[in-house]
């Protein structure tokens, strides 16, 4: 028997998986690529979102700071929102009309929020302009406790009301007119009803905080990062 003949004959087999084992490595180091430019997007939304939520932050404070305890209202980091916490200000029980005090507040915030939205360093990076209702849970006729579903419902019809309410009365303000073109396509009025109550530090729910209204700015840092990590999910 030839020796040499059948080492020959193995040698194209052993060739043949080392160009396959090359090739994986080849296709992991691609991968690995791919892998990290995502993360660069993500790291990068995230740096932008930072930023821009930063800057706003402090526009937003030293524009107001010094009126929000008079108003009852403050301003959440997080969310880019200023947040109206007292309802008796706000409108009557169970009530969509707007009471005179909530509109002298919005007379005076408005104008000065939405000049600052739409500086240049701002205006590119915002995607959206909410105005929010939310309720608390409650809903009572003649003194009666509706079920959660009724209640929420209700609510719901309630929340919507309120910041459409809200909506035409700023729409009509002085000093707006310029922004009009730009408003018209970044503002919205949502009602949440009862689905983002507040709660306090033992876990049950706070009906007055609950019962608010918020100003709440939606940048394309944050519409970008959650595009970017919804296609590294699949």
């Amino acid at each position: 028997m030839d020796i040499n003949k059948i080492f020959s004959q193995k040698k194209p087999s052993e060739e043949y998986w080392i160009s396959i084992s090359d090739l994986m490595a080849g296709l992991m180091i691609i991968f690995l690529f791919i892998a990290i430019s995502y993360m660069m997007d993500v790291v990068s939304a995230a740096e932008e979102f930072q930023g821009v939520q930063d800057k706003l932050h402090e526009a937003l404070v030293s524009e107001f700071e010094s009126e929000l305890k008079g108003w009852h209202a403050e301003i959440i980091d997080s969310t880019l929102s200023i947040r109206f916490n007292e309802p008796d200000v706000l409108f009557g029980q169970g009530k969509s009309d707007l009471k005179a005090k909530f509109k002298n507040i919005l007379t005076d915030f408005y104008p000065r929020y939405i000049k600052i939205l739409h500086q240049e360093e701002f205006r590119s990076n915002i995607l959206e302009v909410r105005i929010e209702g939310h309720t608390s849970s409650e809903w009572r006729v003649f003194g009666k406790k509706l079920s959660s579903l009724e209640a929420f419902i209700r609510n719901m019809e309630l929340s919507q009301n309120r910041t459409r309410n809200v909506l035409n009365f700023v729409s009509t303000l002085n000093g707006i007119q310029e922004y009009s073109e730009w408003l018209k396509q970044h503002i919205v009025s949502i009602g949440y009803s009862s689905s983002k109550l507040i709660y306090t530090s033992s876990g049950e729910e706070n009906p007055n905080l609950s019962r608010r209204v918020e100003f709440r700015v939606i940048t394309n840092a944050q519409a970008k990062l959650k595009e970017i990590l919804s296609i590294t999910k699949k």
